[in-house]
């Protein structure tokens, strides 16, 4: 059996020196703008290269398995560099990691060792050599996970974090927290009798996690195996210690990108140490669709510190040392302060449920406490320091925290869920509601601008008047302001000839739309407002306007208005008035009566020469000189 032992380790560390490695030069350089620039493995399996980090500006180094899923990181988990970062293998012989000011991240610090090539291999092995002695490896070298084929012995460790993983000689397994509290222990079976003398711990391909030594009976002893252990030829499994605390192996396919979780260490995630921080409470909410804990705190005596971010804990309203009355304990029913080793030695005392309060109420160095109902009798006593707490209705404790009263509990998790979610639907709501009045604000500031600053410009008046004229082609009401008759007509400059109801000028519109424009007087003096001839068959024909402004015949006079003194027509109010003259367009066979100093404009366009346009009739206001 010796024999087969030494034989496992043989064959072991020949498939490790056997295997076919990619020679990376002296002076090689890998950048964090370039992460598509790597160095791969023969086969292409694994490669190192940069990684960003989420959707943030910071880079990884990391070897990664081919698909993205990295299994060793320069420097640890957290570490990581600007855009500008380099990965560089120096003629010295060293690794070394640079953030973009030139500043020195990691180092491989084997500058002085003879290091002549360095290599990767299709393990996944980052490996620096003098001649053909190796000086230093990523296997021997972990941050955070272990692969096939890489052993793992006791001077070793893995960290993510406060979170440590460490093998004993003793062949257990621990995760630590804060390297001194112990809050995960397993080793050999009860019936395995051994000394062990220089174990390691090892993960096979197939998925089955083991502590190999030469004192086991059968050599190796099966820690665990994973739920999809013999299964795929070209899956890769690996152990990874997670930033929440928990030991797990994932498996993953050749390029897929993705890794599936196939063994954890610790199934209940509240019975990490630290897991919600200081003085904060790990719990399961029933009505939650989420199998993941949450985190909260106690009571309302407390608030987060951080309210992006549950995991860092709680802190008091009001300090102990603050407090105006008196100190009081809060009640948590079914809730345990995780302790552990080394932390029982000193903590734990046989008293009552009662007794377990009421001492730490009157201690001052006592800030919380917990009452066992298993039978044990047992109280734990929590001094100044960090506070890990786990509630569950299985729990058949209750645990005590001091605070500044009166207590105030939290409210339960149905009306918790329901006021999270009143209070998401109202800032909806809000968001909404500050959108649209802020768009509708905008417009309103945008038209009132355009109407202030376009109001009076000749380019606003002409597109006004191209508009009256469409208006005009249709039968609808048409006017235009004593100014744009004044501008059309060049101040009345250009005359055309004379009637019975004044002088005709010529005019010409920004379209292009030559009118005549007619001045009428003779009309009673109280009368400032006029409207068209309603009747169709009362005006006069294209040929007669034109003969009439040609001077060929006379004008005729229109039928005696009616009086008007103040009234409505075609929609549009009239009012007398003795300052105001009133201006008016109408189509050429359409004469007008008006107040004295009143002008009728004629169209004579093309178009107006072939048609009779429309006989809506039209009352037009005017604008004071």
């Amino acid at each position: 059996m010796k024999t087969q032992n030494l034989l496992f380790y043989l064959l072991l560390f020949f498939c490790t020196t056997a295997t076919s490695q990619t020679t990376i030069q002296p002076g090689t350089t890998l950048s964090a703008s370039n992460p598509n620039k790597t160095w791969s493995s023969p086969n292409n399996t694994f490669y190192i290269g940069f990684s960003q980090v989420g959707f943030s500006s910071s880079y990884t180094l990391t070897i990664n398995y081919n698909g993205g899923v990295p299994i060793w990181t320069a420097g640890n988990a957290t570490t990581t560099v600007d855009s500008k970062g380099s990965f560089q293998f120096l003629s010295s012989g060293n690794l070394r990691l640079l953030n973009g000011s030139g500043a020195i991240v990691w180092d491989s610090n084997t500058d002085r060792l003879g290091v002549t090539t360095a290599s990767l291999d299709d393990l996944g092995n980052l490996v620096l050599k003098n001649g053909t002695f190796f000086v230093w490896s990523s296997f021997d070298n972990p941050t955070d996970t272990i692969v096939p084929n890489q052993t793992f012995t006791v001077n070793q460790g893995l960290r993510s974090g406060s979170y440590s993983f460490r093998f004993l000689s003793t062949g257990n397994l621990t995760l630590r927290w804060n390297d001194n509290i112990v809050y995960w222990n397993k080793g050999l079976n009860s019936s395995v009798d051994a000394n062990l003398t220089s174990p390691a711990l090892g993960l096979q391909p197939n998925g089955i996690l083991t502590i190999f030594d030469v004192a086991l009976t059968s050599g190796s002893y099966i820690v665990a195996y994973s739920n999809d252990y013999a299964e795929g030829s070209t899956r890769l499994r690996f152990l990874r210690l997670e930033k929440d605390g928990n030991f797990r192996m994932y498996s993953t396919d050749i390029g897929s990108g993705t890794a599936t979780m196939v063994w954890s260490a610790l199934t209940d995630q509240c019975e990490i140490f630290g897991y919600c921080g200081n003085m904060g409470i790990c719990s399961y909410n029933e009505l939650s669709s989420s199998l993941s804990p949450t985190c909260g705190c106690p009571s309302e005596n407390f608030e987060p510190v951080d309210v992006n971010d549950s995991r860092q804990g709680c802190k008091r309203k009001v300090e102990i040392e603050s407090c105006v009355g008196s100190a009081t304990m809060l009640v948590l029913d079914n809730v345990k302060f995780l302790t552990y080793l080394p932390e029982t030695v000193s903590q734990g005392f046989f008293v009552g449920i009662s007794a377990c309060r009421l001492n730490c109420l009157s201690q001052s160095s006592c800030i919380a406490s917990t009452s066992l109902s298993d039978g044990t009798g047992l109280c734990y006593l929590k001094n100044q320091g960090f506070i890990s707490g786990y509630q569950n209705p299985a729990l058949p404790s209750t645990s005590y925290v001091k605070i500044c009263g009166p207590a105030q509990p939290n409210p339960p998790p149905g009306v918790q869920i329901a006021e999270k979610s009143k209070s998401s639907r109202l800032r909806v709501w809000v968001v909404l509601v500050v959108v649209v009045i802020t768009l509708l604000g905008l417009i309103a500031v945008e038209g009132g601008l355009w109407w202030w600053c376009c109001r009076n410009s000749p380019k606003f008046g002409s597109l006004s008047a191209q508009y009256a004229l469409l208006e005009y082609a249709s039968g609808a009401p048409v006017q235009f302001s004593y100014k744009e008759l004044q501008h059309s007509t060049k101040e009345f400059k250009e005359k055309l000839g004379a009637g019975g109801f004044g002088a005709v000028y010529k005019g010409v519109l920004d379209n292009r739309t030559v009118v005549a424009v007619k001045q009428l007087e003779g009309i009673e003096q109280g009368e400032k407002q006029f409207r068209m001839e309603e009747q169709p068959s009362q005006r006069p024909t294209m040929g007669k306007v034109v003969q009439m402004l040609e001077g060929i015949s006379e004008i005729e006079r229109p039928p005696a208005p009616k009086t008007i003194t103040e009234g409505s027509f075609g929609g549009s109010n009239v009012s007398a008035s003795s300052n105001v003259s009133a201006l008016s367009t109408f189509e050429v066979s359409a004469p007008a009566l008006s107040s004295s100093s009143s002008y009728q404009t004629i169209g004579i366009s093309p178009l107006a020469s072939v048609r009779n346009i429309g006989s809506t009739s039209s009352l037009l206001h005017s604008d004071s000189n």
